[in-house]
């Protein structure tokens, strides 16, 4: 006997009583699921859906690479109503948001508050839990009151500007400047000069990131290794997604300007059970607990940003969404149907569903365009895709030419993912891979995980 199940079917039950029956046989089970964005991130998340039972991906904007697991959407992330008429025609069942900015625009209120989409799944927080990444001080002030151990700070605007130079004066350097608002990633700064610090503190309260600096939080500098943690919550239970740390600056040695994320490696070596347990109980919990008390409906990702100091877990921030590059490490090491996953958190139900990860290592490395993170040209033919081994290629910035070639259209341009049992191993087939990838001005860091070996 064979039935085709359309996911989620009218009765839940009754489709998961289809695949334990004896003597019958599904033919598909259709899952159609919306991933939005255009990064490395995304190709990741529409990558690793891609693998699950009758899914049928759709990206939008999307890019050169997941149009290799999906099907690209000419959508605006802006426009919600577009969203709205393509998820509705395309009779989409599971909407996943990758970037930030369209939580913070409020998208997942906008689903929730349409009639014609409450049938329809989404993951990410809504317009008030996307604010502890949408707003510093919102994070900071909930964190304070939540009992979160994170950095000292004060937030300052023009009105008590006076009283953040005191309280520059008042710590030791480095000095740490945040925009209270989005900024592309580049709203944090980290000074060693304290004069220098006051100066920037100005312009940035002048406008140095536009809107998104009007409110600055300074904070007191946190010494150890950062990593990143990463929590799936239906806003009663969570699961902790395989941890990475990232590597931010341009050039080898953790020098240079600051970057949007130049690799990563998971697992991360210092990350042992003892402190995946202080993260949990500090960390993750009061979080949870503080989001349910304010009333905030949170179905998605949270991101901790942490410092390691001496075993002790300290936030410097929160994101509402997976990172980047992690992501492009992290979704290589779940195990089994990561759509069944998000299925269950958007359900409120996560707590029934088996997660496992791998016990392998990934190594990424970003290749770059030449001159980012500053000016940098587009339209860079590339070369070299097709011969790639025991690897994984997530696009983070690439199109395709009139004459469908692959060609760069960002500053961070790929990433290249390889497994090994070790992070030397890892290393050595990832950066195989990588130099046979060409285009002009590339560039990429040669260090990523070398910090970590001897932790290993």
């Amino acid at each position: 006997m064979e039935k085709i199940i359309m996911y989620p079917a009218d009765n839940e039950k009754d489709a998961l009583d289809w695949k334990t029956v004896q003597g019958q046989h599904i033919t598909a089970v259709r899952r159609n699921i919306l991933v939005l964005g255009s990064g490395g991130r995304e190709h990741a998340l529409a990558w690793k859906l891609a693998q699950g039972e009758g899914a049928h991906i759709f990206i939008a904007p999307g890019n050169a690479g997941t149009a290799q697991v999906g099907t690209n959407v000419n959508l605006k992330l802006s426009d919600f109503e577009a969203v709205k008429d393509f998820c509705l025609k395309q009779e989409i069942n599971l909407v996943v948001v990758g970037p930030e900015q369209p939580l913070v625009d409020g998208i997942v209120d906008f689903f929730k508050n349409d009639e014609a989409l409450k049938t329809i799944k989404i993951i990410g927080p809504d317009k008030r839990g996307a604010q502890l990444e949408g707003s510093k001080a919102f994070a900071k002030d909930f964190m304070e009151k939540y009992g979160v151990p994170t950095a000292k700070c004060l937030k300052v605007n023009k009105d008590n500007l006076d009283e953040g130079y005191k309280f520059l004066e008042s710590v030791k350097a480095p000095y740490v400047l945040k925009a209270d608002g989005l900024a592309a990633g580049k709203g944090v700064l980290i000074l060693n000069d304290l004069q220098e610090a006051k100066d920037e503190l100005a312009k940035m309260l002048n406008g140095k990131f536009g809107a998104a600096s009007s409110t600055v939080v300074i904070e007191e500098f946190l010494k150890g290794i950062e990593v990143s943690v990463f929590v799936l919550t239906d806003g009663e239970h969570y699961v902790l997604l395989p941890e990475a740390k990232d590597y931010k600056r341009i050039d080898d040695g953790d020098t240079g300007l600051n970057t949007g994320g130049m690799g990563a490696v998971s697992p991360v070596p210092f990350c042992t059970p003892d402190f995946l347990n202080r993260v949990e109980e500090r960390i993750v919990k009061p979080t949870l607990k503080g989001l349910k008390a304010e009333g905030i409906d949170y179905k998605g990702f949270i991101f901790l940003g942490l410092m390691n100091d001496g075993g002790n877990p300290y936030v410097i921030e929160y994101n509402v969404r997976m990172g980047d590059p992690e992501t492009e490490a992290v979704m290589t090491r779940i195990e089994g149907d990561f759509a069944d996953l998000l299925f269950a958190c958007a359900d409120g139900r996560l707590n029934e569903v088996h997660y496992a990860k791998s016990d392998k290592t990934a190594v990424t490395v970003m290749m770059v365009s030449g001159g980012y993170p500053e000016a940098y040209e587009k339209g860079k033919k590339m070369s070299g895709l097709e011969g790639l081994k025991d690897v994984v290629a997530f696009h983070a910035g690439t199109a395709f030419n009139t004459d469908n070639e692959v060609v760069t259209s960002g500053g961070r341009v790929i990433a290249v993912t390889a497994h090994g049992s070790s992070i030397e191993e890892a290393r050595t087939k990832a950066y195989r891979e990588v130099e046979k990838i060409h285009f002009e001005g590339v560039n990429y860091r040669h260090d990523i995980g070398l910090d970590l070996m001897q932790l290993q």
